[in-house]
């Protein structure tokens, strides 16, 4: 694969981020159950096989970012060859010195090919050099390519909101506390 170029978002991005097909395949999830036998909580989480390939849809309107690119921590694409191919959305939350990942996308053809992986590494430089020092992953529970991503890059689960999206899906977060 091609060397791959991070850098900030430009408004002629735009256009193209808008036309990546956001959604993606899973034959993996993620059950929770809980239990709350007398005075405590049980919560166990499952990876489940699905029996075939279930199509997830983006869990928030992408369209838009042509109106609210420039409102964001950090907005960041990824090149390969001269074409725009991912981007990675930060917004912060001030009361924890930390940034949320919101949105992470690389197109269709080349993804699972470390895109991704380079657009959150560059991402926590940047949080770094800036004085954040914690990122957090917010991703639904469906999602288990972007889950697998998470763990890798050493996040931790650290909790879950059920019925956090519009469509009602559960978000599960994973945090990274930088050194």
């Amino acid at each position: 694969m091609a060397e791959v170029e991070i850098r900030p978002v430009v408004s002629t991005d735009i256009p193209t981020l808008l036309q990546f097909d956001h959604s993606c395949e899973t034959t993996n999830v993620w059950q929770l159950e809980s239990s709350s036998p007398g005075d405590r909580y049980d919560l166990h989480l499952s990876r489940i096989r699905l029996p075939r390939t279930l199509k997830l849809n983006y869990p928030r309107p992408y369209d838009s970012l042509k109106f609210n690119w420039k409102d964001h921590l950090l907005f960041l694409v990824a090149r390969c060859e001269g074409n725009v191919v991912g981007y990675l959305v930060l917004d912060e939350k001030n009361e924890y010195d930390s940034a949320v990942l919101k949105d992470l996308v690389v197109s269709t053809p080349l993804r699972r090919q470390g895109i991704g992986t380079a657009l959150v590494l560059a991402a926590q430089d940047w949080l770094k050099r800036n004085g954040i020092s914690r990122m957090v992953i917010e991703v639904p529970a469906k999602n288990h390519a972007m889950i697998q991503l998470a763990r890798k890059l050493q996040f931790v689960f650290s909790g879950f909101a059920d019925n956090y999206y519009a469509n009602r899906d559960i978000a599960f977060f994973f945090v990274n506390m930088m050194r």
